[in-house]
This record gives structure tokens, sequence and C-alpha cells, in this order.
């Protein structure tokens, strides 16, 4: 790139023409949030974002892409506006500029953050209703309201960390609405990757007077700064909530002892239910994922939470069960790892394009 337009780009401009897309924010009233035990919103602002020939070609239907956020993020957050980073409508701007022969798409970002820091994109008791959320709500007003592909081998779900895990759950529990999937170090072979940050909990939540305190100091903080190592202390306690529910004063068993660091088998086995890598080869998760398109792998190969072993466990699992995966590895960690879109969204766009 020459001096000029490393000057435009810098200054928000391009030396060339970029296409433009253009932001809808949908305000979903749900009706499967209703009562959750935190008191989450029940309306959530989902932004949609329409490809730059939408407005120009007014018979023209698209298929959609569908994008998780990561813990303690949600959907409009990936639009937030930075001097020294892309928002996602910017990002979608350039990757179609730099291939004009790109099938477009139409990009949705839903909210299923809670109070927790998130939801992993699945329907519990001790939180929520979420994976219906998008499936019964958010999916269907897209329908209804854009001119879409409505059918399942037209739409994809992509998502990064626990998006990348929710991404997968979806498309593993609803071939009928999903039939791409890309998951960007997603979560997953729990009986390797999640014992040593069980045994990080341990040591982490007694600063706080145990998981009910840590819980309290949490929710007190609002908006305030809060410490690194909350976050990884509170991943846990969603995880629990999403995958271990229960109807105790915390609203969901834990999977390990904070005092003495013993594992509860009964309750890690209920969590090993939400594992990719543990149910991939289960029907009917086995017959979903033989329906996809595309199932794209990634992760660093510095992943801090092992999740580069994660994946290629899964990876090598649905090759073993005769399922096409696309596994790629890059040479970084866990944060910071948004260019990866960059691989996935194109990979998608063509995979769920009409023929």
């Amino acid at each position: 790139m020459d001096l000029e337009a490393l000057l435009c780009d810098a200054a928000g401009m391009s030396s060339t023409h970029r296409p433009s897309c253009r932001v809808v924010t949908e305000n979903i009233h749900s009706t499967v949030l209703i009562g959750n035990r935190f008191g989450d919103p029940t309306e959530r602002q989902t932004p949609v974002i329409l490809p730059p020939s939408y407005d120009q070609q007014p018979e023209r239907r698209y298929p959609v892409i569908v994008v998780l956020a990561a813990f303690a993020g949600t959907g409009w957050q990936l639009l937030n506006r930075s001097p020294l980073a892309e928002a996602f409508d910017e990002r979608l701007e350039r990757i179609y500029a730099a291939d004009p022969s790109l099938p477009e798409a139409i990009v949705v970002l839903p909210d299923c953050y809670t109070v927790l820091g998130g939801s992993q994109y699945v329907n519990s008791k001790g939180m929520g209703r979420y994976q219906d959320h998008i499936i019964d709500e958010v999916v269907p007003l897209i329908d209804r309201r854009y001119r879409t592909l409505a059918q399942p081998q037209h739409r994809a779900v992509v998502g990064r960390s626990s998006g990348g895990i929710g991404a997968l759950w979806l498309a593993m529990n609803h071939p009928e609405v999903f039939q791409a999937v890309a998951s960007h170090a997603g979560d997953g072979f729990f009986r390797a990757t999640l014992l040593p940050e069980l045994l990080k909990f341990c040591r982490r939540v007694r600063r706080y007077g145990g998981p009910e305190g840590v819980l309290t100091h949490w929710l007190g903080l609002g908006k305030a700064p809060r410490a690194g190592e909350l976050f990884d202390v509170m991943t846990t306690l969603a995880n629990a909530a999403a995958y271990s529910p229960d109807d105790s004063k915390l609203g969901f068993a834990l999977p390990i002892d904070p005092e003495t660091a013993t594992l509860n088998e009964a309750v890690f086995a209920r969590w090993l239910r939400f594992d990719p890598v543990e149910v991939c080869g289960e029907q009917p998760y086995l017959a979903a994922l033989q329906k996809q398109r595309l199932i794209f792998l990634d992760a660093g190969t510095r992943d801090e939470y092992y999740l580069d072993l994660a994946t290629r466990k899964l990876a090598s699992r649905l090759r073993g069960l005769g399922v096409s995966v696309q596994h790629e590895e890059f040479d970084d960690g866990h944060m910071n790892t948004a260019y990866r879109f960059d691989r996935s969204l194109p990979l998608l766009m063509h995979a769920i394009a009409p023929a």
C-alpha cells in the first residue's frame, strides 16, 4: 500500500470507494426470557447489518449470518467505533471491497448478555432460554422484516470463544435453522481444558469469601471497573448457571468444591453434555453436523485456555466420524483475535450463497 492510501485509511477514508453497509437496530421484545432468574432485560437490542446492495436491488433476497459475541460481550458492542479498531460493519465493508465477487449476506448481532457475563447460548432454568431466544425470536423476526433466503442452507452461525461453542451448540441442535457454522477458539474438550481453570477458580474465589461472595461482589460493581481475574471466575459461575442449574440459593451447582478442589463427578457429567467433543458422535448431533455445508474451526497455538487442543480434538473426532471440517491454527493466543473473521466470513458467505 502506498503512502497516499495509508494516509486515506488513517483518515477513515479509502483511496478506492468502499461499498457501504447499513445498520438497523431491532428492539426485540422477548417472551421466552420473561421470568429469567437474574432479572436480565427481556427487551434486546439486535443490530442488523444490511449489505451494500440491499437498498439498490429491492428484488434480491439474501442469506443470513448470525454472529455470537464472546463472554462479557454482546452484539451491539461489535459496532463500537474506535480510531484503532474496526467495527463489525466496517470490517464487512472492507471485506466486500477487497472481493467484489463475494456473495453478500445479512448479518445479525444478537444480544444474549446476562448479568453473569454470558449465557453460553443455551436454555437454562438457572439463567434463561437464550437458545430459544435466537431460534424462536431472532431468526423469525429477521425473516419477517428483511428480504432473506429463509431456508437453513442459507443461514450460518459464527462466534468467538463462548460464542464459538454457542455457534456449534446451535448448529448441532438446530440444523433446520443453521447449516453452516464457524467457531473461533470455541470452548470444548472439558475433560482437559477445564480442569486448570477450575483449580484457578478455587484459589481466586476464596479471596471473595466463596462463590456467593464473589457473585455479590460482581453484581454490586455495576459498570465500575473489574479486576481481570474476576472474568475467569465469573466464566465458571456463568457456565454453572448454564450447564448445571439447580434450586439452591446460588441457582446452580459447581463442578468443584472451592475449599478442597474436589471434583463433583455428577455435576461435571452434566457439563459434559454441552461439550461438542463429548457429544458430537451421538444422535441427533451427528446427523446435524453431517448436514452442515461448512464447519470451520480455528484457534491460536498459544491459546491461554488450551482451546487449540480442544479444537484439534474436535476436528479429529469429526473427521473420524466422517464429517467434513476445515481446521486452521494461528500463531497467537485467545485475546484480540477478531481479525480471524476475515477468514471465516467469506467462507460462510460462499457456503450459504444461492447456487
